[in-house]
């Protein structure tokens, strides 16, 4: 069983930058592609980021490029989600993910097989 824990939201204000993390267990996880999603009241869950196994291959959202930068080590099983100028658009509970096979739509939530509790981040205006 792999178990995901999200850490590093919290609030910021706009122009802001947050770092979050998501530390995996299960040693087999410590290679699986992974993402971040978030989702924000009353809306569905969006990807974000995603990145392969290795770490060669990232993928970002539309609306988030420019601004984050997802990185994983895998050594410490754990992978990381950079966020820069923040915005109030970007406030909502941020979750890691995991699948335990690749696939080219990453952006999907039914791709993932495992998910973290979420980690909250609020950038106030």
């Amino acid at each position: 069983q792999v178990q995901l824990v999200e850490s590093g939201g919290g609030l910021v204000q706009t122009g802001g930058s947050l770092r979050l993390s998501c530390a995996a267990s299960g040693r087999t996880s410590s290679t699986y592609p992974k993402a971040w999603f978030r989702q924000a009241p009353g809306k569905e869950r969006e990807f974000v980021a995603a990145i392969s196994g290795s770490g060669g291959s990232t993928y970002y959202a539309d609306s988030m490029k420019g601004r984050v930068t997802i990185s994983r080590d895998n050594a410490k099983n754990s992978v990381y989600l950079q966020m820069n100028r923040l915005e109030p658009e970007d406030t909502a509970v941020y979750y890691c993910a995991a699948a335990r096979a690749p696939s080219a739509t990453y952006y999907y939530t039914s791709v993932y097989d495992y998910w973290g509790q979420g980690t909250q981040v609020t950038v106030s205006a």
